[in-house]
């Protein structure tokens, strides 16, 4: 059971926060604008975080073209080829002989082998 004091000091400390989240609330035109991109960023940052918020020893080491600086490679662009009894394959190779390419409508999910 907390002693007279302890309830009196909390009870400050939930009035302060309360004044001060009402004082917020009712003073955010004026603050919203300059912070909204940052709260936005640390919204972002806390929900999906990054490699960027590893520890120095568990993050991946860059290889390849990363780690001389160069951008990596896109991936071929997906191809849609329709074979002459009807069947459909997508690939990011050139369509097999006796198949025809043709656009590749909507989204595309890559599922691993």
């Amino acid at each position: 059971m907390l002693s007279r004091g302890e309830r009196t000091a909390w009870a400050v400390v939930a009035a302060a926060i309360l004044a001060g989240a009402a004082a917020a609330w009712f003073t955010r035109e004026a603050w919203l604008p300059e912070a909204g991109p940052w709260l936005q960023q640390l919204w972002r940052k806390s929900t999906r975080p990054g490699l960027e918020t590893l520890p120095p020893g568990k993050r991946p080491a860059p290889s390849g073209n990363a780690a001389r600086g160069d951008a990596a490679l896109p991936p071929p662009p997906p191809r849609k080829c329709v074979a002459t009894d009807g069947r459909v394959t997508y690939t990011n190779a050139p369509c097999p002989k006796g198949a025809q390419e043709q656009a590749v409508d909507g989204a595309v999910s890559v599922l691993p082998q």
